[in-house]
């Protein structure tokens, strides 16, 4: 037997016994109602909500990645919780679930069983706590893989979550996660061995996850672009832009990565995103940031998700304004993959690009989403709602954000209808099973009851007697 195949067989048994375990906790979780499922993923939720919790989790996550900052992840935790457990209120999910007695159904929720939820480093804590809610509000089991940088806080983060299961009587075993070293092999299997896998991080790991054999929920690679055009508030889209791209630093898959400014508005929006406390760079700066953050023409581990100012250090580039920068801009040039700032970046460097007009923009958008990214996202700024309504129509996108911080419309906001999510799917574009927000119902078997209703079958005239006329049949 190889070492990788001694690995593998490690993994199998490591792993075997989780799910051993998950599936006994579920067996009794089977039990619980909805108002006790509902106690659940509240004190779930509260574990991150609460403050001592959530700032002792965070400076870890930071800390153990050298990922973001430390007081957006609180604030990510936080309102992503919130948000989603604001979803989650009166949503049923345990038993009889809907009846359309005008068709004879019952809808009954069931689990789909063990869920592989595999996160990633960038979102260490967000993202187990958003997919154990949501599984266990359909009493599933849940067994986390996380990054291995984010391994330490995420195996914290399950000790505090399996304290509060047994504070409300549920068995602890319903939340665990796969135990250090995470490896290719543990992961692989617990992806092969679970009922369904979710994944969110790398695309390696998604193609891994619909390729082991388990039904699989994974979402697409983010390459957000947003459409300035004439008719837009200047001033106002640069503060949504600037606050999306500094937010932890970039970590979201949502915060843009390329700003198109059609030629009118140009000019203004610069000044507007200068006064935000963006630095754009000359050709000579671009090619030094292009070395440190592209080496080898692949994008840098050590820069995703440090700061404008860390990342100017380490790009030598040492002209006034540099280390109080916000955000760095740079000419996006062309697209594709001889230009590496037409793609993601994971970090607060935005590609800037100019339209003749909005038609412009949008083929430019469609080029740099064909380039990364595909289904995923795109953002406008604009006061013509038909043009966002064509994005819709036209666009490889499943959703267009449209006058609002995309890092944090997308993912759902108080202030929008998209459910609370860190994980977006991006439809057959980017190669999905789904194309919504990852949420609850991504987690639920539903059986359908049929009993006799009054026959509604139709006549032949009703179905094909328009078209019969009009081609004289």
């Amino acid at each position: 037997m190889t070492t990788q195949q001694q690995a593998a067989s490690a993994a199998e048994i490591t792993v075997a016994e989780l799910v051993r375990k998950a599936r006994a906790a579920m067996a009794e979780y089977q039990s619980f109602d909805q108002q006790r499922v509902d106690e659940v993923i509240t004190a779930i939720g509260w574990v991150v909500v609460d403050e001592t919790n959530n700032r002792s989790l965070c400076e870890q996550a930071v800390a153990d990645t050298g990922l973001g900052d430390v007081a957006d992840k609180m604030t990510k935790n936080r309102r992503k919780t919130m948000g989603l457990l604001r979803d989650l209120l009166g949503a049923p999910s345990v038993g009889v679930i809907r009846r359309i007695p005008e068709k004879g159904l019952i809808e009954i929720a069931r689990p789909v069983g063990v869920v592989a939820a595999v996160t990633p480093s960038t979102n260490p804590v967000a993202t187990p706590v958003n997919k154990a809610i949501n599984a266990l509000k359909g009493r599933n089991a849940v067994i986390l893989s996380p990054s291995p940088k984010g391994q330490p806080v995420c195996e914290r983060l399950t000790g505090l979550i399996r304290e509060a299961l047994a504070r409300v009587g549920a068995p602890p075993d319903l939340v665990q996660v796969l135990p250090a070293p995470v490896s290719k092999e543990t992961t692989q299997a617990v992806m092969e061995q679970a009922d369904l896998v979710a994944v969110t991080g790398s695309q390696n790991n998604v193609r891994r996850a619909y390729t082991c054999g388990t039904p699989a929920v994974a979402v697409g690679a983010g390459n957000v672009s947003a459409i300035v055009d004439e008719t837009a508030d200047a001033a106002a889209a640069a503060k949504k832009i600037v606050a999306s791209k500094t937010f932890d630093n970039a970590t979201s898959c949502s915060s843009e990565n390329s700003l198109i400014a059609v030629r009118a508005i140009a000019a203004e929006l610069r000044a507007a995103l200068q006064a935000e406390g963006c630095l754009f760079l000359d050709a000579a700066e671009r090619e030094q940031l292009q070395a440190v953050l592209f080496p080898g023409g692949r994008l840098s581990a050590t820069l995703i998700a440090q700061s404008a100012a860390h990342i100017a250090r380490a790009a030598g580039l040492d002209r006034a304004g540099a280390e109080d920068a916000r955000v760095l801009v740079v000419d996006g040039g062309g697209v594709g993959r001889d230009h590496p700032f037409s793609g993601e970046k994971l970090s607060p460097v935005l590609s800037w690009y100019e339209a003749a007009d909005f038609d412009a923009a949008m083929q430019l958008s469609m080029a740099l989403m064909e380039h990364q990214g595909k289904g995923h996202s795109v953002g406008l700024h604009s006061a013509d709602a038909e043009r966002a309504l064509r994005l819709g129509l036209e666009m490889p996108a499943c959703r267009v954000i449209v006058n609002q911080a995309h890092c944090f419309a997308n993912g759902g906001s108080f202030d929008n209808g998209l459910p609370f999510s860190l994980s977006m799917g991006c439809g057959s574009w980017g190669g999905n099973s789904i194309s919504e927000n990852l949420n609850y119902r991504h987690f639920l078997n539903t059986v359908r009851i049929s009993t006799p209703i009054a026959p509604l079958e139709p006549t032949v005239d009703e179905l094909f007697g328009d078209y019969r006329a009009k081609y004289g049949l």
